[in-house]
């Protein structure tokens, strides 16, 4: 049997200088534990075929299917606001691209795959517990209509990593609308290479952006595009209260999506200030900072452009300073539209704001879990505000919220059950918890014990849902469950 993948390849077409051509580093054993069998099909892949042994040689990388053009992109990136001229695949290797069935170009990559001319003296490897990480929060992401990078399927190697201990390898099979980042954009820019930044932004648009191709300027509107795609991302990730945890420009994605799931992580209580990865010391990429560091990373993604603006520096800089100057109003419309469907507002009227912020204010003081504030707020619609209140410490602070809350509401003609129905489409049930997914990681790394893991997949798969016979999962961790901290792991 022959797994076929139905390889078109583009940016593998680019010039040299964009990437090192290598092949994966075969394993010793590899074993398929996870395949996405619908994302299989989406990217016209055979299912059954890469459940074969043959299949997961090639997900693991020790065998190169036909048709592949193996390559590790070349990027720089600003690392926590340093600067760094040369980053790269350092442990990833870019097999191909495929177009979907709906006619999207998908890149098939390998997380984990061995080492590359960027690995910087690592040994391209990955251990199992961040290869399921980002699995589980890569498709509860996805799950959540929030544009990420997606999980294809995770192999383990039958081969050990040495971090602080020896762990077990395991591959990620990622797939994504591409893996051009702020960072490529700078690898050229830092060389001075213009031709090579006219080259990859005439990619860009090709590729995601096709409208602006016959922009009278396309350059600029290109830039204004991912000002535009950034801000609502970033948005969306507040509203179901995610941390990225390293917002590098290494990790900023030009066509949008969410990109690198290091130590990221969701909230349970509310938090503004939120830290959860162990290298943030200094809380720079924290939950509400993130809006800010996205927009400076764009920033560096304009410095890139400017010589495909003008000739003129001056002129130039200002007309990036303008495109960048509607991320502001871009990510507030987002975002302040996105609370208002949380709350159960149809309308948008003088005052909303205000009523918003004093509930999230009222949740940060009282230690009030985030999402699950906002469900029971939904049942609170069908006035059942028991579970809304017992989620604050002083349940008063709901109440005398909850007044004003229905006051406003009672100005719309919408019934109850419609606004409950609303506000639970919006609202889910199901996050990955951080102590949900370490136990999953835990019993597949301590134990070999898979079936944890595909439990919290397939509840993740429905977030929006009651799931009754799973609802122990919706539970915020008990205090000895706390997990304070992650960790990159790679």
């Amino acid at each position: 049997m022959t797994v076929h993948f139905p390889f078109q390849n583009s940016y593998s077409a680019l010039p040299d200088s964009f990437f090192a051509r290598v092949a994966p580093t075969p394993v010793a054993a590899p074993r398929l534990i996870k395949l996405n069998r619908p994302l299989a099909v989406q990217l016209g892949l055979d299912p059954d075929m890469l459940e074969t042994p043959e299949g997961a040689e090639i997900l693991a990388g020790k065998t190169v299917p036909p048709g592949a053009d193996p390559i590790a992109m070349a990027y720089a990136g600003h690392q926590f606001g340093q600067f760094v001229p040369q980053l790269g695949d350092g442990r990833a290797i870019l097999l191909g691209e495929v177009i979907d069935k709906d006619g999207v170009r998908r890149d098939i990559q390998l997380k984990g795959s061995g080492p590359t001319p960027f690995s910087r003296r690592g040994d391209g490897r990955a251990a199992l517990g961040p290869v399921l990480r980002e699995y589980i929060v890569s498709e509860a992401m996805f799950a959540l209509g929030i544009p990420t990078t997606r999980s294809l399927a995770a192999v383990v190697t039958g081969e050990h990593v040495i971090r602080e201990t020896a762990l077990p390898g395991a591959v990620l099979t990622r797939i994504a609308a591409s893996h051009i980042r702020v960072g490529t954009f700078q690898f050229f820019a830092v060389r001075r290479d213009t031709d090579a930044i006219r080259r990859l932004a005439d990619h860009v648009i090709t590729r995601h952006y096709p409208d602006l191709l016959h922009a009278e300027r396309p350059y600029h509107a290109l830039l204004a595009a991912v000002v535009a795609r950034q801000a609502e991302l970033v948005a969306r990730w507040l509203l179901v209260g995610f941390i990225h945890g390293v917002m590098n420009t290494d990790n900023t994605s030009i066509s949008g999506e969410t990109i690198d799931y290091g130590p990221c992580a969701f909230m349970d209580a509310y938090n503004p200030a939120q830290v959860f990865s162990s290298i943030d010391e200094m809380g720079r990429y924290a939950y509400a900072n993130q809006p800010r560091i996205a927009l400076w990373n764009l920033t560096r993604l304009a410095e890139c452009l400017l010589p495909l603006f003008s000739d003129e520096q001056e002129k130039a800089v200002a007309e990036a300073q303008d495109i960048l100057g509607a991320f502001a109003e871009t990510f507030s419309a987002a975002y302040q539209t996105g609370l208002r469907k949380k709350v159960g507002l149809f309308t948008d009227r003088d005052g909303d704001e205000a009523l918003i912020q004093d509930l999230l204010e009222a949740m940060a003081r009282n230690q009030a879990d985030f999402t699950l504030t906002f469900r029971k707020l939904g049942e609170a619609a069908g006035d059942d505000a028991a579970d809304a209140r017992a989620q604050f410490m002083d349940p008063t602070a709901f109440d005398e919220w909850a007044k004003r809350w229905r006051e406003r509401t009672a100005l719309e003609p919408q019934s109850a059950a419609e606004r409950q129905a609303a506000m639970h489409a919006v609202n889910p049930v199901f996050i990955p918890r951080n102590h949900r997914v370490e136990a999953v990681i835990q019993a597949a790394v301590n134990d070999d014990n898979y079936a944890p893991f595909e439990e919290l997949v397939k509840v993740l798969a429905k977030p929006f849902e009651d799931q009754p016979e799973y609802i122990a999962y919706a539970d915020p961790p008990l205090p000895d469950q706390r997990v304070l901290q992650t960790f990159c792991g790679t």
